[in-house]
This record gives C-alpha cells, structure tokens and sequence, in this order.
C-alpha cells in the first residue's frame, strides 16, 4: 500500500535564516542575474522601441514603464520566502481554474481574434491575458504537486494523480481555446515530472498516450466535420486556423499568400538581415508594415532584419548566460520545491524561446508564444518578471545565513 504524499521536501525557515533575510535590504544580491536580467530587458527595450515606432496602436512609454514596474515586483518576490507557498496546492488549482476561465464571462471576455476568447478588459485599463499570468499557478502547482513526493514517484495511481491535477489547467485553456499557451503548461508539467522523480516508464508510456490523443482527435474531427456546399469545411476538435498552421508547418509553399503569408514574411525578413542587418530602425519588412504583428509573435525578425546574425547570436548568448546562472540557482536549492520552480521556469522560458524562433523559420508550428523579455506586451512583462523574482526568492533563502543548500544532500 503506498503511502500518501507528503510535503517533507521543504525546509521549514529557521529562525536564523529568517533573521539574516530580514536584516538585509537586499538578501543575497545575486549579481550574474541580475545583470542578464538588465541587459536583457534592455534589449527587448531597445528591439521593440524600432518595432513600435509609429504605430499608433502600440506605446514604447507605456512597455517601458511595465518593464520598471516589473523589476519592482522582481524585487518584493525576492525578499518573500517561496517556502511559504509550498502547501497551497488546492489553493493553486482553484486560482488556475478561475484565471483561465475569467474570458468566458459575458462582458468581461474580449475576443482576441480567429474566435479564442483569451483576453479581459476591465473598463478603460489595458487588456489582460490571464492565461499568461496562469502559467506562474501552473508552476507553483506543479511544483507544490511534485514536491510531496520527495524526489521518487514510482506508484502507479499516486502519478495518475499527479498527471490529472496537472491536465486541468491545459484543459481550462483549450476551452478558450488557446493551443500555444496548453502547450506552454503541457511542458511545465513535463519538466515537473522529469524533475520531480516520476518512473521513466510512466513518463513514455504517458507520452505515447499523447500521441495516440491526437491522432484520435484529428482522425475524429474529419468525421465530424461538416462540408459547406461553397466547398468550405468546418471542423469541430480544432478551428480552422489551428489546423491550417499545421499544414503550412508541414507544407511551407502550399499558400504562400495566404495562410503560408505569415511564415514567407518571417523568412524574409531574418533573411534579409544577413551578418549585421540593414541598420537600427531601417528594417524594411516591419517599417513597411509587411511582416504581421512585428512587435510581439514576430519581434524577433524585426531583431534579425535590423541587426542582422550578430544582433541574434547576442540574444542567444543572453538567453544562455539566463539559463546558465538559473541552473546554478536551482543547484543550490535546498529543498525539492525550490529546485521544482527554478527548473519548470526555465523550461517554460526554453520551451516559448525554441517555439518563437522555431515558428519565424519554419521549425515549428505558428503559434502566439511571446519571446520572453523581447515581445510587447504587458501581461509577458510582468509575468516574466515575477518569474524572476520567484528564482531570487531560491537563491536569496537558501543563501542568507552564507551556508548555500543542496537538494542532493537533505534528500
């Protein structure tokens, strides 16, 4: 009979540690991130400033002073002790559940264009994605999940439990529906498991299973579709759209004018960059209004376009040095639940950075998968920096009393 999970993978705050925390202004700065972060959030600054300029329905003000507000928030999160969160599991889920569904409530839903309801409005304030907040839930969730488990998940209902809990956010998002950020929460769950100590045999049979859905659903939406006698079909499972990106990923020439457009003006704009691109402020694919939404799904081909290969290699070397000093931070984690969050944030930031860059080549399906600290927005800003501020609170509890943790020897 296997034994109910408990939370026995998470340090209790010492008095000591919460001592020294409190008597800092700053408890254990740590400088490498902090110092990516600035450059990073500068460079996006810098990206979308070109990206935006002169275009009325978008303000560089408005992103840089969410960038500020951002590093404020950083900065509180830093200070909380994330320990505190630990046994909120129920809590998590009940939040994810209501942020997620929030669009489907008549009056405060805005349609964000091709029929998903992602978006809220509330009165004159800017529009809100809550699903993007949701993915900060859906990482403490999966983190306070996994972490009862203590490192080893080799019970077979106790992983089915653990996998449902985790399904119900994806679930609530493809109600929107809204496959891009379901895809985002599908692999902060995989990392959870992976991280989390779930049976290999358990991870590839669930993985198979994955793939045996979705060839169901699309097997199931050709018998349910429904054919138009203007020679259109409408399909049930997955819009229109969805499946037409598919295809366009599959076949990149099959609609070069239409639904391939996107794709054609991606490759020629990064194309046309070459080894250090037309010049700051002088791409001509976004300034001409050729390359569709430049400053958040495709700012990265304004970035290559402008700046050519150099200007790229600089970003992924920004992005590297991020992931890098990250996983230092989880190394010194001292518990299970620390090390979780660190490790499915930086999945999360790996899986939107392969997906953005993949889709404006033609590597991967288009979605809208912002480029984490690149892309306008507001609700990504701020979500990437209270993300940030989630992997201080790690680094700054496990470090205050000058004795760095590790997961490997309190297991």
């Amino acid at each position: 009979m296997a034994q109910p999970p408990q939370i026995n993978s998470v340090r209790t705050p010492d008095k000591a540690v919460v001592d020294a925390t409190r008597s800092r202004r700053f408890p254990s700065l740590n400088l490498p991130l902090v110092v990516v972060v600035a450059l990073l959030a500068g460079y996006g600054l810098v990206v979308v400033y070109s990206a935006v300029y002169g275009d009325p329905d978008y303000s560089f003000p408005r992103q840089a002073a969410l960038v500020a507000a951002g590093a404020v928030v950083m900065i509180v999160l830093w200070r909380f002790d994330y320990r505190r969160l630990s046994e909120f599991t129920t809590l998590f889920l009940i939040v994810n559940v209501v942020l997620i569904l929030l669009p489907h409530i008549p009056g405060l839903g805005t349609d964000a264009g091709m029929g998903s309801q992602s978006w809220i409005k509330l009165g004159p304030l800017p529009q809100v994605q809550p699903g993007e907040f949701a993915k900060i839930t859906v990482i403490l969730l999966d983190a306070s999940v996994m972490a009862r488990y203590g490192g080893r998940l080799d019970d077979v209902r106790e992983y089915l439990k653990a996998l449902g809990i985790m399904l119900v956010p994806f679930a609530c998002i493809m109600t929107q529906p809204d496959l891009g950020t379901g895809l985002v929460y599908l692999f902060i769950g995989a990392v959870a498991l992976v991280v989390g100590g779930a049976r290999p045999k358990f991870l590839l049979v669930t993985l198979a299973a994955g793939i045996v859905v979705v060839a169901c659903v699309f097997a199931l939406d050709e018998v349910l579709a429904v054919r138009n006698a203007d020679g259109t079909v409408e399909y049930k499972l997955l819009k229109n759209y969805q499946r037409a990106r598919l295809l366009v990923f599959l076949d990149p020439d099959m609609d070069p004018t239409g639904n391939g457009y996107n794709l054609k003006q991606a490759q020629i704009a990064i194309g046309s960059g070459g080894l250090f691109g037309q010049g700051y402020m002088q791409g001509s694919q976004h300034a001409l209004g050729i390359l569709p939404e430049a400053p958040t799904d495709f700012i990265f081909c304004v970035l290559a376009e402008e700046l050519g290969f150099f200007g790229v290699v600089v970003l992924l070397g920004l992005y590297l040095a991020l992931v890098l000093v990250s996983f230092r931070i989880a190394g010194s984690a001292g518990d299970l639940f620390g090390l979780l969050i660190v490790m499915c944030v930086v999945g999360m930031w790996l899986f939107q950075i392969l997906e953005n860059i993949g889709m404006t080549c033609g590597l991967m399906p288009i979605t809208g998968i912002p480029l984490p600290f690149m892309s306008y927005g507001s609700t990504g800003t701020i979500m990437n920096f209270i993300m940030l501020g989630l992997i201080g609170s790690v680094w700054a509890h496990n470090t205050a009393t000058g004795k760095k943790g590790s997961y490997a020897d309190t297991r």
